[in-house]
């Protein structure tokens, strides 16, 4: 069965960029009679909040938005909530180990600004300039806590079609390099993470912001290597200010948990998403989220960002 999902990570309160992209992975999953998943992504566990992953499930509630597998509904594929879920990216990474494909890192940031290569893709670090990946199978491990593991990339060409930018392709060894899938801690990456959690929680649709497209090739690479199902992609426009620059605390309080407070009509929310992605006319009534699904075609989605009044939400 198909699958698409809504993975909320909380390190902080959710906002309309977010609630476009999550809105359009609704629609498009129950276009298609696709099951919906939504799994709490709380590995970043330094910038985590304790209030968060109930405001993101409340806050999708209010706008009309279910799911059939999550923290708060349960499912066969569980747990939803990241943290519960190590033991399972333990055994990926052992995996990974056994079969060569990572090796113990520890260069710092300093390291790998000053001699990395520039990188290939917008808001991405320097390239790894692969300083310790002559490690091999049997050599000694670094003393604990002052390496993490990095995945050696492949130097073949990756591709795949997005379903709103089309055909994507690079090198990710000349584009990407060498990257982490553990911290310095042992706790894993947010690329092996999401791996292992959309492949044993059978996603077949991922929907994410086109700021994302490097980690696309990164995860493809890990299910590969792990002899997963590359699941469908689709990097959707982001949100901007006035200003063009991706939508931000300096843009003003777009919070959804602000809206709620204020009394904003969560139509009012679904029928910018809605226009703003091409599905339909800014005139259209919206009253509820079923109404928008009979319009939605990934193909009417605009590849260019959208700029957002958010004055308009006030």
């Amino acid at each position: 069965m198909s699958a698409g999902r809504f993975a909320p990570s909380p390190t902080g309160a959710q906002h309309l960029g977010n609630a476009r992209t999550y809105l359009l992975a609704y629609w498009s999953a129950r276009k298609s009679n696709a099951k919906l998943v939504l799994r709490i992504e709380d590995v970043d566990s330094p910038r985590v909040k304790p209030w968060a992953s109930q405001q993101a499930i409340d806050d999708l509630r209010w706008l009309g938005v279910d799911w059939d597998e999550g923290p708060d509904v349960g499912g066969p594929n569980g747990p939803y909530v990241q943290t519960q879920r190590m033991q399972l990216y333990q055994d990926a990474l052992q995996t990974l180990i056994e079969t060569d494909r990572v090796f113990p890192c520890t260069c710092t940031r300093k390291d790998i600004q000053s001699a990395g290569s520039a990188p290939h893709f917008d808001h991405e670090p320097a390239v790894y300039p692969g300083f310790c990946a002559g490690w091999k199978q049997g050599d000694a491990l670094p003393d604990e806590g002052t390496y993490c593991w990095r995945f050696r990339v492949g130097d073949q060409l990756r591709e795949f079609d997005d379903l709103v930018l089309g055909h994507r392709q690079c090198v990710p060894a000349d584009a990407l390099g060498a990257f982490p899938v553990t911290q310095k801690s042992g706790e894993p990456s947010y690329q092996l993470a999401v791996v292992v959690d959309d492949a044993s929680m059978g996603v077949t649709e991922v929907v994410r912001g086109n700021d994302l497209i490097a980690s696309t090739f990164r995860q493809i690479e890990l299910y590969l290597a792990l002899g997963l199902s590359v699941p469908r992609f689709a990097h959707v426009p982001l949100a901007c200010g006035p200003d063009g620059r991706r939508l931000a605390k300096r843009h003003g309080d777009t919070r959804l948990s602000l809206y709620r407070e204020r009394g904003v009509s969560p139509a009012k929310i679904l029928a910018w998403a809605a226009s703003s992605a091409g599905l339909i006319d800014e005139h259209t009534s919206v009253e509820t989220i079923a109404s928008i699904i009979e319009h939605f075609e990934w193909s009417k989605l605009p590849q260019q960002d959208t700029c957002v009044d958010t004055v308009a939400f006030q």
